[in-house]
């Protein structure tokens, strides 16, 4: 069988994924902030929402579970934060959930925030994905709200550790002000050149630029790339600072980015 996955754009800029079985009604939703597109959604493909995935507690991935829930008796599978009362199953490192006949193992990666968690799954026959919320986006990363440059470094790493061919469905569409700030760091660059390109037409067409895979984030993502010598160079330039690690490079650039 094979996972079907339904790009819903919500809000201004985010993404909500609906993932079920080919031939199965059963079908799950990953950080739903409004729920009204999600009903559309489940409606039009003639779906029932058998459960509901929080990746962290900002309200444009959770705002939504309450209405969801209205219509849906479904489990709400997150993790152990305060912020979010609705989780029904508590889930963090190394633990397996089995939905929509694919096996999720959850990764910890706080940085962004520090509830932040990731579910990646390695469908038979298919390409391995993972939703990966706010962490890790195309050719950029989320903003540190509450964790150190460390956390985050660690998070990405544990991330960048996944196989090449790994699908990122991240949940906002930010990739063309992404490589813009990429191309800045490392302007001689010819795979951002040639990602930037092809992801201006996608967004020319009113298509989405994600997934991205990870090969690719390897090749075009600065926040995968501290620990090279031509995005350290361009940190410290910019810092005129000298830097001894790449979560200090990390640190730099995100800081960078933030003012961009």
């Amino acid at each position: 069988m094979t996972l079907i996955i339904h790009t819903i754009p919500a809000f201004q800029d985010n993404y909500l994924w609906l993932f079920h079985q080919s031939g199965e009604r059963a079908a799950f939703v990953v950080d739903p902030g409004d729920a009204q597109p999600v009903l559309e959604c489940l409606a039009r493909h003639d779906l029932e929402l058998a459960g509901i995935l929080i990746t962290h507690h900002h309200p444009d991935h959770t705002g939504g579970i309450k209405d969801l829930l209205a219509h849906f008796d479904a489990p709400v599978y997150g993790p152990n934060s305060a912020h979010i009362p609705q989780i029904t199953q508590q889930v963090g490192e190394g633990d397996r959930i089995t939905l929509a006949g694919a096996r999720f193992s959850v990764l910890e990666i706080p940085g962004h925030t520090l509830d932040h968690i990731a579910y990646h799954a390695a469908p038979e026959d298919e390409s391995p994905l993972v939703f990966c919320g706010d962490t890790l986006f195309s050719a950029g990363c989320g903003r540190l709200f509450e964790g150190s440059p460390e956390q985050m470094h660690q998070s990405l790493q544990k991330l960048a550790a996944l196989p090449d061919t790994t699908q990122i469905y991240c949940a906002h569409e930010y990739t063309l002000s992404n490589l813009a700030f990429a191309t800045a760091v490392e302007p001689d660059s010819k795979a951002l050149q040639e990602k930037t390109a092809a992801d201006t037409t996608k967004r020319q067409q009113g298509l989405p630029t994600v997934p991205s895979t990870l090969s690719i984030e390897r090749e075009t993502n600065p926040f995968l790339r501290c620990h090279l010598p031509t995005v350290v160079q361009a940190a410290m330039q910019h810092s005129a600072c000298q830097l001894q690690s790449p979560a200090e490079v990390l640190r730099e650039i995100r800081l960078w980015k933030d003012n961009f």
